[in-house]
């Protein structure tokens, strides 16, 4: 059997924002009841969406 590492389906990543979209972003993260990091996540595939769409 050939057991080789799986490669990992997320990517950590360190990114610097202003503190307003920061707390704004943590804000409603937890109003949808999700991490930051969930948010984020889903804020950005909706925006590659969203620029792909246009093209």
């Amino acid at each position: 059997m050939n057991t080789k590492p799986m490669k990992p389906l997320k990517d950590k990543i360190s990114i610097t924002v202003d503190s307003d979209v920061h707390e704004k972003a943590r804000e409603l993260a937890e109003m949808d009841d999700r991490s930051l990091s969930q948010f984020i996540n889903i804020a950005l595939k909706e925006y590659i969406k969203k620029i792909e769409n246009k093209n």
